[in-house]
């Protein structure tokens, strides 16, 4: 069973579009979204609908948190708090219930699903964490697999006889082994920070192969820049695409 998984694709529609034909080529069963769906992007509203329309599955971010918990919004960065002030004009009330209706962790497949730092977190990032801290985390949750997003990059730890080691990820197909298990973040379909390029990203776990599968897709992002451009978003906002 191929598993398409996405995370903060943060009202980046093209890039949305773009992945999902990419995923529509190969043959994937299901696909889930890792939260932030929302805040950054010029077309929010297109992206929630896209996602009910395809039957997509997802977690809440910190995001979508934001929306349902004031005085979390009023506590975010300068950016991310313009961002989502500006598309809380143009998500309809129908998609504000969607996106602070949803669950904030998901078991799938034997797999834990969630936003932020594992086993429970949608705010906390896992920043640079020590191996003793990972072991710490990987001890909190029984699941073999755990994907998380947040963090806009790719990352991948290894718990193998009770050791955790970091891998940095590279484009392509990863092997896993049977025994091992692995905490592994997809990077960002609309916002990418990983160093690779600026292109979608998102990842295919194989669950019969037992294989995970790190994929950038190109998109249109001169229109996605032209659209935060006019609808007055951070300048960052478009800087980071």
């Amino acid at each position: 069973m191929l598993i398409a998984i996405l995370s903060d694709i943060h009202g980046n529609f093209r890039a949305l579009e773009a992945v999902l034909d990419d995923i529509d080529s190969c043959s994937v069963e299901e696909i889930i979204s890792l939260g932030d769906n929302i805040g950054y992007g010029p077309e929010p509203e297109e992206v929630i609908k896209t996602l009910q329309k395809r039957n997509i599955l997802s977690v809440m971010g910190n995001h979508e948190l934001a929306l349902a918990k004031p005085s979390y919004l009023a506590g975010l960065n300068p950016d991310a708090k313009i961002s989502l002030e500006i598309q809380l004009q143009m998500i309809s009330p129908d998609s504000i219930s969607y996106c602070t209706a949803l669950p904030k962790i998901m078991i799938r497949h034997g797999a834990r699903f969630i936003h932020g730092c594992p086993p429970r977190s949608l705010t906390s990032y896992l920043y640079y964490p020590s191996m003793k801290k990972m072991e710490r985390i990987f001890a909190g949750y029984p699941e073999r697999f755990c994907f998380f997003g947040h963090l806009h990059s790719f990352e991948r730890y290894i718990l193998d006889n009770h050791s955790c080691s970091y891998e940095q990820p590279v484009l392509g197909s990863y092997q896993c082994v049977n025994r091992d298990r692995y905490l592994l973040n997809p990077g960002s379909v609309g916002q990418p920070r990983d160093g690779i390029n600026r292109e979608a990203k998102y990842g295919l776990w194989d669950i019969d192969a037992d294989t995970f599968e790190l994929r950038a897709v190109p998109y249109d992002s001169a229109t996605t820049k032209k659209l935060l451009r006019q609808l007055n978003f951070p300048e960052m906002n478009s800087a980071r695409l």
